[in-house]
């Protein structure tokens, strides 16, 4: 019998908000422990939190990047349970009536199309961090109380692959919506993974196994390289699998058991008395609508469709948003965008890294660069001769056109000349040209380097290369 997988994620992940969810604490990392607390995020007795309007905007318009809807009524709720690093041995977060829900994720997928559906996106706030050392245990503090987006999707995964692109997808549509940086190795990014497997094609689940400690996104699907693999075992060894909390050994590649259901814990949930439920109005969140952006898939699509760029072009100006920008000024009106793609990205990119300058300091225009595709096109000057006029407009500004007639760098087409570096380049190679005449194509791009030499890259390659033809097989 075949078995197969079915999985759902939660993402958690830190708002990048200057202040904390309930106080005006530092939302920082790499501060001294411990320092950025105060007597609201610490829970200590008679204080009150208040709503960090910043996480409540952050909430809604994750919400409205991952295609959810939000709510008018959204509550807080406390979530109770008692372990070191949650100072007031609660968790203030949203059960019932959360900020957001029911939304879907868009990527690709083995050369097609996925989706996973979002069951919620709701607001809560994170708990500090344990810290073991050889003889004892300490809490910092500092991460208590910094807003979380908790991201549920739908068990709609059903590979270690396919929850891997997921999470790289969710990651992107996070950093560019502004919504966090989503730095993994500060902690900003956690996951855990609810797992089951069943009988291909059942429709009843199998027992959900949840794994925790992945502390990256390779992890999570290493995790579920291992552990799909061990319930399909158990499965078919006649084992009834529970439901069960495992922990993922990254360096053993396995998971353990942490706790049976029967061990889990009872949260008490109840409404937070200290808050109120927050209720945006139509104004709220048109004003949050504003700030959407387009989403990094629909960006690809769109240079793919509009500039006829190939899947690899377009993928870097999604990676690389400004360089992507400054393309879309560069290609107004160009007849060659591809070409002007192809500046962009290797020479434009390379010149920037290499002279450590961004593109706010370019002294050509943007428009200089689509004069410069225009001079190859149309035969003027040689993509050879184009890259010497490309480092003089990036050194000087001045426009490739002025660079051309001022340097003499035109490219020559009068046959009478070329013909005439031609009949010199085979009366230097008579091997050569007799290599060609019997067969051998790589002797003619050995006098056609000749010429470009002698012309100093100046001669029309294409005419070269007839010129050479004509005259060898005469």
């Amino acid at each position: 019998m075949e078995y197969e997988a079915v999985i759902g994620l939660e993402t958690h992940v830190q708002l990048k908000t200057k202040s904390k969810m309930w106080c005006g604490c530092a939302n920082e990392f790499g501060a001294a422990p411990n320092s950025n607390v105060c007597p609201v995020c610490l829970g200590l007795p008679g204080v009150l939190p208040v709503a960090n309007e910043a996480g409540l905007r952050q909430t809604a318009l994750a919400g409205l990047l991952l295609n959810c809807e939000v709510s008018r009524y959204a509550k807080f709720d406390r979530k109770n349970y008692f372990y070191p690093d949650a100072p007031k041995n609660y968790q203030i977060t949203q059960f019932d009536k959360p900020s957001t829900q029911r939304g879907f994720v868009d990527f690709e997928f083995q050369g097609g199309m996925a989706r996973v559906c979002i069951t919620r996106a709701h607001l809560e706030e994170d708990v500090g961090k344990n810290i073991h050392f050889d003889r004892q245990s300490g809490v910092d503090f500092n991460r208590a109380g910094v807003p979380l987006l908790e991201i549920v999707s739908e068990p709609d995964i059903t590979s270690p692959d396919m929850a891997y692109e997921y999470l790289n997808a969710l990651k992107d549509i996070l950093v560019y919506g502004g919504i966090s940086d989503c730095d993994m190795e500060k902690g900003m990014v956690r996951c855990d993974v609810n797992v089951s497997v069943r009988p291909k094609g059942a429709k009843e689940m199998g027992a959900k196994i949840e794994i925790k400690n992945m502390n990256s996104f390779s992890g999570a699907r290493r995790a579920l390289e291992y552990e799909i693999p061990r319930q399909i075992e158990a499965v078919k060894k006649g084992e009834k699998l529970r439901q069960e909390t495992r922990r993922w050994d990254d360096a053993a590649g396995i998971t353990e058991v942490m706790r049976t259901k029967e061990q889990a814990h009872d949260y008490r949930y109840f409404p937070e008395p200290d808050l109120m439920p927050f209720t945006p109005d139509d104004a709220w969140i048109a004003a949050v609508q504003k700030c959407v952006v387009e989403l990094p898939l629909a960006r690809k699509q769109r240079f793919m469709r509009d500039y006829q760029l190939p899947a690899p072009d377009a993928q870097t100006f999604v990676w690389d948003v400004p360089l992507g920008g400054y393309f879309e000024t560069v290609v107004k009106g160009a007849k060659n965008p591809k070409g002007a793609a192809n500046w962009v990205i290797n020479n434009l990119r390379a010149k920037l890294t290499e002279t450590q300058t961004t593109l706010a300091d370019l002294k050509f225009k943007p428009e200089a660069l689509n004069e410069l595709v225009g001079l190859v096109d149309s035969g003027k000057i040689s993509s050879k001769i184009a890259q010497e006029v490309f480092t003089e407009m990036f050194a000087s500004g001045d426009a490739p056109a002025a660079i051309v007639e001022k340097k003499g760098l035109a490219q020559v087409s009068d046959t009478g000349a070329i013909e005439k570096f031609c009949d010199e380049a085979i009366a230097a190679n008579p091997k050569s040209a007799a290599d060609f005449k019997a067969g051998n194509a790589n002797a003619l791009n050995f006098l056609k380097g000749q010429v470009m030499k002698a012309s100093k890259g100046k001669a029309n390659p294409a005419l070269v290369g007839e010129i050479l033809e004509r005259k060898i097989k005469a």
